[in-house]
């Protein structure tokens, strides 16, 4: 299938049976937005009121990751490409540090959006949202943190998943893709591997396959030659860390952590958020890191308590 041939929201309807949701899925549409300099954001809109949920991914996803849970939630809602991922276009400076992404992040919820947001970080996403919420209090009602805090260990979770993107950078087509997921024990069943796929990946004018996002691109390049990578990785961690933490530090809004049981937060990782933020409320919910993917109703059911 090419992608002129493939629509995004199809898979839609079926996500829709597989939760039960009664009636059609909501309007969905392709938002872009146009940088002064050049880039672009992309995102998708839910719905045909105005939006009062904003959905931020985390790193390698795309804003396809929320599909199930806003079907579940049924509110209005966008999901934004971070830059670097999904339809947004790539830096070239390759920095998708969170301050820098939630300068991006915030002309588009003040584009198209006309009220506070509850705003919902996935990982990357998260301390994304926080670095939004506590430059920009106007734009954020409440900020929902998914499976992370500032004190994750970046290079936590499965090294299979490091080891995926670090391979080949392009393909002969989606289904070898799909089986190269399987084969690292990624997706779940073929189904499920094919719709992320097809979501998270686009093909050339060559006719090859690539990842839409740039870290599959950058993990490969470091793979290949390893005394190209950044040379002070733990100094950078922990310029990121502390950043992290200011951010928080500086959110006026209501705050939740949702955190997964067998995710990315340590229980000394949760104790540091609380100790930070006491007035922080912390759900431990029976997931993995992607909270979103594995148990979207669940999910969806403690947003609509903070909407």
């Amino acid at each position: 299938m090419t992608d002129d041939a493939f629509d995004e929201f199809s898979f839609l309807p079926v996500q829709a049976e597989e939760i039960g949701r009664l009636g059609p899925p909501p309007t969905a549409r392709r938002l872009t937005l146009d940088l002064p300099d050049g880039r672009a954001v992309s995102a998708l809109r839910y719905g045909d009121d105005a939006p009062v949920v904003t959905f931020l991914h985390g790193a390698g996803l795309n804003a396809h990751t929320w599909d199930t849970t806003i079907l579940a939630l049924d509110l209005p809602a966008i999901a934004i490409d971070l830059p670097g991922h999904g339809d947004s276009s790539w830096r070239a400076d390759a920095d998708y540090s969170p301050g820098t992404l939630a300068t991006d992040v915030a002309i588009a919820i003040r584009a198209w959006t006309d009220r506070p947001q509850l705003l919902v970080g996935h990982s990357l996403g998260a301390l994304t949202g926080a670095a939004v919420a506590a430059a920009h209090p106007d734009l954020v009602r409440r900020l929902v943190l998914i499976d992370i805090t500032p004190g994750v260990d970046p290079d936590a979770g499965p090294s299979q998943v490091r080891q995926f993107f670090a391979g080949p950078t392009d393909w002969a087509d989606r289904e070898e893709l799909v089986d190269r997921a399987l084969s690292f024990g990624l997706g779940g069943t073929r189904e499920a591997a094919t719709r992320g796929v097809y979501l998270n990946s686009r093909v050339r004018p060559d006719g090859r396959v690539e990842w839409k996002h740039h870290f599959a691109h950058l993990a490969a390049a470091a793979a290949a030659s390893p005394a190209d990578a950044p040379a002070d990785a733990d100094a950078l961690r922990g310029v990121l860390a502390a950043t992290g933490w200011d951010d928080l530090a500086a959110v006026r809004a209501p705050l939740m952590l949702v955190r997964g049981d067998r995710g990315y937060v340590t229980e000394a990782d949760a104790a540091e958020f609380v100790r930070r933020r006491p007035d922080a409320r912390v759900t431990v919910v029976p997931a993995h890191h992607n909270v979103q993917e594995e148990m979207p109703v669940a999910l969806a059911d403690l947003l609509r308590r903070e909407a």
